[in-house]
This record gives C-alpha cells, structure tokens and sequence, in this order.
C-alpha cells in the first residue's frame, strides 16, 4: 500500500472466513463490534454470552481463525488477539409472496460475509485505539 510507512511492517495474520451467512449485514456488525480489538479469550467470553442471532456464527469463525494459527505457527489461544473484524455484504436472495388483490410483494432474504484477522497480542497492542486524555483548558471551559 503506498501510503503506509516503508518501516511498518505487517504482522503475520491468521484468517477466517464465512462467506454467505444468512444473517444481514448490519446485524451482524453489531456482534463483531463488540470483539474488534479484543484478546481472543475476551472475545469468546463476550461471544458466549451474547444473545444476538450472530453470535454462533461470529464464535464458529473465531474458533476457526485460532485454530489456524494454531496449526500454522503452533500459537496458543492467550497468545492471539482480534487484529482485525469486519462484516461484507454479501448477495441479496430475492423471492416475492402474494399479496391481496393479485400483488405480489417482494422478500429480501439478505446474507453477509464474516471476517476475522487475528495476530499475536503484542502485534496488536500497537493498535489498540484509546481515548486521548482531553487537555486542562478544554475540560474546563466544558463546565463552564
């Protein structure tokens, strides 16, 4: 990519994939918002005990992803963190029912992809986002 630094280098990311889920898009980010930046044993917890329709599925592919980096690179679980988690949309099913008087009305049957990146914890620390600390004077003059 041209406008990254020459010296940052990427770290090795382990991915999976599950492509044409038959969940809508928008539900699902709702669930993968909540391990984006996560450690992968904080993510499980918070998977586990989400009630969301998408859990499972977001759990299954995080599941997957830690096994990859398992098998590939022989990494325990407390040593990998969500680098990375998105949700595509993927192709709309279109069907349509009947209506009243002869219509027919459309059904949208909407499905998504699901991706998950995972890299080493101390990979991923260098990019954990947090709140810059609001100066004096702007804290002040917010009370006021």
């Amino acid at each position: 990519m041209a406008n990254r630094k020459a010296n940052e280098a990427e770290p090795a990311v382990y991915r999976a994939r599950h492509r044409m889920a038959r969940i809508s898009a928008r539900k699902a980010r709702l669930v993968m918002d909540l391990i984006r930046n996560e450690s992968v044993e904080r993510a499980l917890i918070k998977l586990r005990f989400c009630e969301r329709r998408a859990a499972p599925m977001i759990r299954k592919v995080l599941e997957s992803a830690v096994a990859n980096a398992t098998q590939k690179d022989g990494l325990e679980p407390d040593e990998l963190a969500v680098y990375r988690a998105y949700v595509d949309e993927g192709p709309t099913i279109k069907r349509w029912r009947p209506r009243s008087m002869g219509r027919a009305f459309p059904r949208l049957k909407r499905t998504s992809h699901l991706s998950v990146e995972l890299c080493r914890s101390s990979d991923a620390s260098g990019r954990r986002r947090t709140r810059a600390p609001v100066p004096e004077a702007e804290a002040a003059e917010g009370e006021q």
